[in-house]
């Protein structure tokens, strides 16, 4: 065997009976010829007992780039008759019924995860990026299905839309270690019973949920009653924020008609005085010494979010509640009214923060990297794949050590 065979028998880890026939450069690719020495016993994939060579079979697989080069590994596979039946060999450097060796697509999986397009991957390794695409859904789906469920018993669930044109999943994560435990679509109250039958499959007891934070969605109220009877539900307090940012520019957008000065001032009053730039402060105090509606809006916003950060139990902050919601009754601003009417319809929930905690933050910074799965998923065929890459960066699965 000469040097550049030891070189590459190292490199690749080949061990007797397969040897390095050939190697050979052509057209801009390496090509390495591997064969077996006569003789030479295989184990039958099923039992591990080792037999004899069958007969064999040509196979190519793609290999890590040499330098710039494209590598590709040649081999006459070997099939073994057993008493299990005539299996074929696979070769340490590959995987069943795949056309890479497991460091290309280790490869692969390593740039795909840190969300690289497959678009873009595929143009990299100039190779069709629907093959690579079944790389990444083979590992996860793999991965997936070896996750366990059992210690589950507290949930964020949220929504979030896949695509343009308003298409929308919803994510179950789990709040102890934050990771996305399962991914659908839609945003009903059946995606909590594909939740529940999808998590049978990994240990998971329904009856063990005790606490979910999700939206106030009527779909979701009727999900969580159906299939997680036990938990008991908080509000999420960004959402209901963020309905009290909408009724607050409702009645912006209303007395904008007839006072310009309020026109390009929406952020404003959607920010939390700390988060103003000093022009956009300046501009806040300014419009508040006019004594307008939305100011006192605003007001009210303010006043409702200190009941967040101030009240440490439920009984004070069901006082400070019942006291907001009368303030905001006689306001006479009919947005605000409406919201105090939500507030009184979802109390329980709202007020069940102040015991638990819990919110749906992980799930805020997980639609910030699915914003990213998003843009980086451009040209995905199917939403299997844009889920699955959400388990491949928040799904907390085992790659395997390749």
């Amino acid at each position: 065997m000469d040097i550049q065979q030891q070189l590459f028998t190292a490199a690749l880890g080949i061990e007797e009976p397969i040897y390095i026939e050939g190697i050979e450069f052509e057209n801009g690719e390496l090509s390495i010829y591997l064969n077996f020495h006569k003789g030479g016993e295989f184990p039958c994939p099923v039992c591990g007992e080792l037999h004899k060579v069958y007969d064999t079979e040509a196979k190519k697989w793609r290999h890590l780039n040499f330098f710039q080069y494209k590598c590709y590994l040649h081999f006459h596979t070997p099939r073994t008759e057993c008493k299990c039946g005539i299996h074929r060999y696979t070769p340490p450097w590959s995987r069943v019924q795949s056309g890479f060796t497991l460091l290309f697509e280790a490869f692969i999986i390593t740039l795909a995860k840190g969300l690289l397009p497959l678009a873009e991957i595929g143009r990299l390794v100039d190779e069709n990026d629907t093959r690579l695409r079944r790389i990444v859904d083979y590992y996860v789906e793999k991965g997936y299905a070896d996750r366990d469920f059992s210690e589950v018993n507290k949930l964020a669930v949220d929504e979030t839309s896949s695509k343009k044109g308003r298409k929308y999943i919803t994510v179950f994560s789990n709040q102890d270690d934050k990771t996305v435990l399962f991914a659908t679509p839609g945003k009903d109250a059946e995606t909590f019973g594909k939740f529940t039958e999808e998590a049978k499959n990994h240990g998971f007891e329904a009856e063990k949920i005790s606490e979910i934070s999700m939206d106030m969605s009527q779909g979701f109220q009727k999900g969580a009653a159906d299939f997680l009877p036990n938990a008991s539900v908080t509000f999420d307090r960004f959402h209901v924020i963020k309905l009290l940012n909408e009724a607050v520019d409702k009645v912006r957008r209303e007395e904008q008609k007839d006072n310009k000065s309020l026109e390009k001032t929406r952020y404003i009053w959607l920010k939390n005085r700390k988060n103003l730039t000093a022009k956009q402060l300046e501009t806040l105090t300014s419009l508040e010494n006019e004594h307008l509606q939305t100011a006192e809006a605003y007001r009210l916003k303010m006043k409702f979010q200190d009941i967040y950060e101030n009240c440490k139990d439920i009984d004070t902050a069901e006082i400070a509640i019942e006291n907001w919601v009368r303030t905001a009754e006689i306001s006479g601003l009919q947005p605000l009214i409406s919201f105090a009417e939500t507030v009184n319809t979802h109390l329980s929930g709202i007020l069940r923060f102040f015991k638990s905690g819990l919110t749906n933050g992980i799930s805020e910074g997980l639609n910030s990297l699915i914003g990213q799965v998003k843009r980086t998923a451009r040209g995905y065929t199917n939403m299997k794949h844009f889920i699955n890459m959400i388990y491949l960066i928040k799904g907390g699965i085992a790659l395997p050590l390749f």
